[in-house]
Formats: structure tokens, C-alpha cells, sequence
């Protein structure tokens, strides 16, 4: 399927589907999937339609349009007035839309957050560094030099290698126990403590119990 639908080269913010009958292959039909945003705000420009796109272009078919992709503007009818100032209704009146695929592009390649990188670090050095210091070293480390040029080298790595390798863990324990459970206390690699209060179970309640009833009974007994 991969090499039957490889998706598009041309990275263009143009609506492109798989799905299109001019793109269906017959030997077989592209794998279909639908989007679910969950809880997150379907407003134009949302990053989970940037994951959608990036989708669409890789090959999946994912029913959509463009209505909610960056560059997607409703255009409001102008409002015709008579002599009297009253509003006349115009023939073809309602609201017009229309999609721009160049600042869609360029919301693809980060070119709006190109923008604001260039601004603050001009502006505020100390806000610069804290927001776009993984930035800067990323674009470092890639001999990129803008956003767009790191994001096109993202893409071509990702087609050369499309294989997601997942990254080798932390081996070594971040947190030392002090005493155990029910009164554990950890400790962090700084040697910040810190109290975690576990639930007893029965039998350490029962055996609790019976040492107090013979402490009770041995002082009595003297």
C-alpha cells in the first residue's frame, strides 16, 4: 500500500486526497481513516489539521476540505444601502470564501513562526532564548538556515525513512527510595525528599494490632 499510494512529493498547501478518483489505483483502494479531534478546538489553523495534511500528503485517504486549513477566508457581502440609509438586499448576497494555498504553504514550512523568531530576537534577548533556545540549537545542529529549510530536511528525512525508531529509555532509577511503604519516602537526584503516604494492608493492621495488645498485656502483667 505504501508504494501503491506513496501520497505527494509537491508540497504546495493544495487540497490533495488520495481518494480523488483520479488518484485511485485499480488494483486496490487507498486505506481510509477518519479524523477525531477529541476535545480539541476545531478552529481554523489548529495544529491537529497540520497532523491531517501531513497525513493526507503521506498517502492516507482522510475524508476532508479546506475549510478549516490556514489560509481559508469568508469574505462578507458589502452591505447596499438605499438614499434613506435602509439596507437593500443585493442580488447574490451572502457570505463568499475563498483559499489562499500560498499561506497555507507557508504555515506548512513555519514561515508565521519564522516571523516572530526574527522579531523577538531583535526585541527581548531574554524571552528569545527562553522560548527558541531547542530552536536555535536544532537549527544548529542541522546547518539549517531558517525554519523552512529545517522543516524541508525534516521532510525529505522522513520520506528517505519513514520508520519510526523509538528511543531507548532512562536505565537508571531517577528516585531513591528511602523507607519503604506505608511511610515511603523518596528522593531525587538533587536530594529533594518528599513523603508518599500508602494505604496499609490488613495484615499489617492485624500484626500492628496484636504487638499493641501485648505491650497492653505485659505492662498489666507486671
Amino acid at each position: 500500500m505504501d508504494k501503491l499510494y506513496e501520497g505527494t512529493k509537491t508540497i504546495d498547501g493544495k487540497v490533495f486526497s488520495v481518494g480523488d478518483e483520479a488518484n485511485i489505483k485499480e488494483e486496490r483502494r487507498p486505506f481510509k481513516a477518519y479524523l477525531d479531534v477529541g476535545l480539541v478546538h476545531t478552529t481554523t489553523g489548529n495544529r491537529v489539521f497540520g497532523a491531517m495534511k501531513g497525513a493526507c500528503d503521506g498517502g492516507l485517504f482522510i475524508p476532508h476540505n479546506e475549510k478549516r486549513f490556514p489560509g481559508f477566508h469568508i469574505i462578507k457581502a458589502e452591505v447596499v444601502t438605499n438614499k434613506r440609509g435602509k439596507k437593500v438586499e443585493a442580488e447574490g448576497e451572502g457570505k463568499k470564501t475563498e483559499f489562499k494555498p500560498d499561506e497555507h504553504k507557508a504555515h506548512i514550512f513555519g514561515e508565521h513562526v519564522q516571523t516572530y523568531y526574527d522579531l523577538l530576537k531583535k526585541g527581548d534577548a531574554g524571552r528569545f532564548a527562553k522560548q527558541f533556545s531547542k530552536w536555535t540549537k536544532n537549527l544548529t545542529e542541522s546547518k539549517a538556515k531558517n525554519i523552512k529549510e529545517l522543516y524541508t530536511k525534516a521532510h525529505d528525512a522522513i520520506r528517505k525513512n519513514p520508520v519510526f525508531k523509538k528511543r531507548a529509555g532512562n536505565t537508571k532509577p531517577t528516585r531513591k527510595v528511602i523507607s519503604q511503604k506505608p511511610k515511603l519516602v523518596q528522593q531525587n537526584s538533587k536530594g529533594a525528599k518528599w513523603l508518599r503516604e500508602k494505604k496499609t494492608s490488613a495484615a499489617a493492621k492485624k500484626e500492628r494490632i496484636a504487638g499493641l495488645i501485648a505491650k497492653v498485656k505485659a505492662a498489666y502483667n507486671k
